[in-house]
């Protein structure tokens, strides 16, 4: 099993009509791997608005005819992976409100609020009508409730009684506003183009095609303006003294051409895999990368420990995601047709397989028995990030402790039960010695807080 990806959003202020739904459109395509469930646009033109989203890929929702309706210079715009709130339409963002005196308002969410439970009960009391049951409605409802005068009070107002992660693009026929929580747990960027449009979106690889004057990553606790006109007003609507950015946007959500504090995330990955082969060594003949996520930390472990690097494991693009199967049996057979596998550089062979973490340990197991069954002398699997002990509470999909291997098991026990002949993973340290200079959230790993400062790591909590 992989740990399942996070939400994408974009917001889009142009001055070219009828443009904004289609750069909408585009970003939306390179956030695909963020999200694969659903996927939604909301423009606005004057006092009007226009909204289309639906289950499916961005190719699949979205054709020419359709963005073309989806008039106006203003539009924000999702992708969905669901981590709050089953997979029903109705959970589908962005979600629309109508607020009197302020009109339309749209927004868009990537991140989970961790007290959402709490508000919509207190919301429910005071007679709120929920349509869904992901977290980011309750986002509007308190919007809604508030009494502040404007719309930027509302939202300041509101955003003080979250706690959890989030990255929100909200739009308005007025503009969009781009916030990013006080602990800055989502990455979001704002973009601005020679022509003098702005795009928010949640990685820099969204935002490669365009010719840019300027790019930026939106601060923690920052609220972003951009109106109608391109004006833009930046403002710190909560302070906090600690950063928490998701360590997994470096070990996998993030794609490798996007960019944190001037590197590469292949960058990052293939660095992890350096640090891997320096703390968990192994003799072997073959460096072999679970595809695609293990590939440059398994370049990286290749280069570092001189093993040869070979793709004899394969995916195959044409085999449905096996966690939709019903029953154990079916996923695992489903594991073992997603990958093809090179037997012939395989029999005899020493293999250290590398993939990016390990979460129940189903398709590991598989992997090493296939391994085997192609004749293969030994088989080590090498993890480039710590083990996984806890759930999450900010959005990532990881399961209660029950399904995570790590939670129970050591390294050596581990090897045992799947098949390997040793299992190894990155240590926190080793991961920190090679990411940018900023505080992290690692409470995937049992540590909530993890800082970097000055080339040490200072605190781990």
């Amino acid at each position: 099993m992989k740990i399942r990806e996070e939400c994408g959003v974009v917001g889009v202020v142009t001055k070219e009509k009828g443009q904004a739904s289609f750069i909408a459109y585009r970003v939306l395509l390179k956030l695909q791997h963020r999200g694969q469930e659903s996927v939604g646009i909301v423009t606005f033109s004057g006092n009007d608005h226009y909204l289309h989203k639906n289950f499916g890929l961005v190719s699949q929702v979205f054709n020419e005819e359709i963005l073309k309706r989806l008039k106006g210079r203003i539009a924000i715009g999702h992708v969905r992976y669901s981590t709050s709130g089953k997979s029903k339409e109705e959970n589908i963002q962005p979600f629309l409100v109508n607020l009197p005196r302020y009109g339309y308002v749209a927004l868009a969410h990537n991140g989970h609020i961790a007290n959402s439970d709490s508000l919509r009960r207190v919301l429910e009391k005071d007679g709120v009508i929920f349509q869904s049951s992901s977290d980011t409605e309750v986002i509007l409802h308190l919007i809604a409730k508030s009494q502040k005068t404007t719309l930027k009070e509302r939202l300041k107002e509101a955003l003080s009684k979250l706690e959890g992660s989030y990255s929100l693009v909200i739009g308005s026929e007025e503009g969009v506003y781009g916030i990013r929580d006080p602990y800055g747990f989502r990455p979001l960027f704002l973009g601005r183009l020679y022509d003098g449009t702005f795009i928010f979106a949640s990685e820099t690889c969204a935002l490669k095609e365009y010719h840019l004057v300027d790019l930026l990553e939106i601060e923690p606790g920052e609220i972003i303006y951009i109106n109608k006109n391109g004006e833009i007003n930046r403002e710190r609507f909560l302070e906090s003294s600690i950063s928490r950015f998701c360590l997994f946007e470096f070990i996998y959500f993030s794609r490798p051409d996007s960019i944190y504090d001037g590197k590469t995330v292949y960058y990052y990955r293939k660095e992890m895999g350096k640090v891997l082969a320096k703390e968990s060594p192994v003799d072997a003949d073959w460096v072999v990368p679970v595809p695609d996520s293990g590939i440059p930390a398994a370049i990286g472990y290749s280069e570092e420990s001189g093993i040869p690097l070979q793709m004899l494991l394969m995916r195959s693009h044409y085999v449905g995601r096996t966690f939709i199967q019903p029953k154990q049996k079916e996923r695992e057979s489903g594991v073992r047709m997603k990958f093809l596998f090179i037997g012939d550089l395989i029999k005899g062979k020493r293999i250290v397989l590398v993939d990016d973490s390990l979460v129940r340990g189903t398709t590991g197991r598989i992997l090493a028995e296939k391994l085997r069954e192609e004749g293969a002398k030994e088989v080590h699997l090498r993890l480039s990030s710590p083990p996984l002990i806890h759930p999450c509470h900010y959005g990532v999909d990881i399961p209660n402790t029950k399904e995570l291997i790590s939670y129970y098991y050591s390294p050596e026990e581990i090897s045992k039960i799947l098949g390997f002949d040793s299992v190894a993973f990155l240590s926190m340290e080793g991961l920190l010695s090679i990411l940018p200079e900023r505080g992290y959230c690692g409470e995937c790993f049992g540590k909530k807080m993890v800082k970097k400062e000055k080339g040490k790591l200072l605190l781990i909590v």
